[in-house]
């Protein structure tokens, strides 16, 4: 078992919810520890899944024929679309929504979230427009705020302030998770960090290093593992990228700490290792859930995740790039990495209503390195019928 060691990192600070409450094939080098999980290049992946063959032809991006569709944007975030197909980008620290046009333009202003807290990796964090909504909401989002992190609702076609519903999730400058969307199901999915914390991730009680599945209004979500918790998997350090298959599998993308990222499946009531395990545990006992694909941290340091026809696409901070990972009938393919240094560090992946895949950029964050105009939206078109 590959156990993990203890990191310098900063503390931790507790709403309708809160108070409802590997033995891998390669060897990867120990990296030095990291201050936080922005943190690129590195060496080939290792898919320790059964494999899927990538499909010629199959559906998916192209990424040869990418273009910004905006720029000049201080560290975009959450991105989430809405019906007419306009997009709506988070800026992390100031807290601004704006809204992009579907066919690119200048950013609008459409909102400020009031009581965002930018410090660290904090701040107004992921973004979600629910199936139904209008083009005036409701918006979800995932925000830092003085105390706490939280999830609230707003309307853009309004001036009422947002209404909290969940609240408590534990915050640190560092592992705060942030990325919110709503499943197949119709239910909200948000991925917590453990701020700090690791034994809280092994915690029940606690909603740090948690996915959590709730209702709409925030509520936990009938049919969770627990009735009457929101906690839906646990055992994460990190979650920043949560993803839905044609056929409802779930997968998410979570930073290791000095040795391994991963990509796991996620089950309802999946315990997936952290802090016991940083990568595959390998000790045979199925305690823990191992991951479908490990990465080294300098490769990787994954947060985006979507799919797209027979493809999951991960962005990679420190790694720079873009892993593409084929999918078959629940098996995942050894994955490659595409766009490498390309457009420097990448957030967020996002499926479009026409199909294609709108990605932001990083480097305005304090770890990156800026260039002219970042940091962007980047449309790719989408392939296969």
């Amino acid at each position: 078992m590959i156990r993990a060691t203890a990191e310098p990192d900063g503390g931790r600070s507790g709403g309708r919810v809160a108070t409802l409450l590997a033995a891998v094939v390669v060897a990867v080098p120990l990296g030095a520890c990291q201050a936080g999980d922005d943190r690129a290049a590195g060496s080939p992946a290792t898919s320790t899944a059964t494999r899927a063959e990538a499909v010629p032809g199959g559906t998916g991006v192209d990424l040869a024929s990418g273009r910004d569709v905006a720029t000049g944007i201080d560290i975009p975030w959450g991105l989430a679309f809405l019906p007419d197909g306009d997009a709506l980008v988070g800026e992390r620290d100031s807290g601004r929504v704006l809204r992009v046009p579907g066919e690119g333009g200048a950013p609008e202003e459409v909102y400020r979230v009031p009581g965002v807290v930018a410090q660290g990796e904090g701040g107004l964090l992921g973004l979600a427009v629910p199936p139904g909504s209008d083009d005036g909401g409701p918006v979800y989002a995932y925000l830092t705020a003085a105390s706490d992190n939280r999830i609230v609702r707003f309307r853009l076609d309004g001036d009422a302030a947002p209404e909290v519903l969940v609240d408590g999730i534990p915050k640190a400058s560092v592992h705060n998770g942030g990325r919110i969307a709503f499943g197949p199901d119709g239910m909200l999915y948000a991925g917590t960090g453990d701020a700090t914390d690791g034994g809280a991730s092994q915690d029940p009680d606690s909603l740090a290093g948690k996915i959590l599945r709730l209702t709409p209004d925030g509520d936990p979500a009938p049919g969770n593992p627990t009735p009457g918790s929101p906690v839906y998997s646990l055992g994460h350090r990190n979650v920043q990228g949560l993803a839905w298959d044609d056929e409802d599998r779930m997968y998410a993308v979570e930073f290791g700490q000095n040795r391994f990222d991963e990509l796991n499946r996620i089950e309802p009531g999946g315990n997936y290792g952290w802090p016991e395990v940083e990568g595959r545990g390998g000790d045979g006992e199925g305690q823990f859930v191992d991951p479908l694909i490990v990465w080294s941290t300098d490769e990787a340091s994954p947060s985006g995740a979507v799919v797209i026809g027979d493809t999951l696409y991960v962005a990679a901070l420190r790694g720079q790039r873009l892993w593409t990972v084929p999918l078959s009938g629940g098996s995942v393919g050894d994955p490659v990495d595409e766009l490498r240094g390309a457009h420097g560090r990448l957030r967020t992946v996002v499926e479009a209503p026409d199909g294609a895949m709108w990605l932001t950029t990083s480097n305005t964050d304090g770890r990156g390195d800026p260039r002219p105009d970042d940091d962007r939206l980047i449309r790719f078109p989408g392939v296969g019928p």
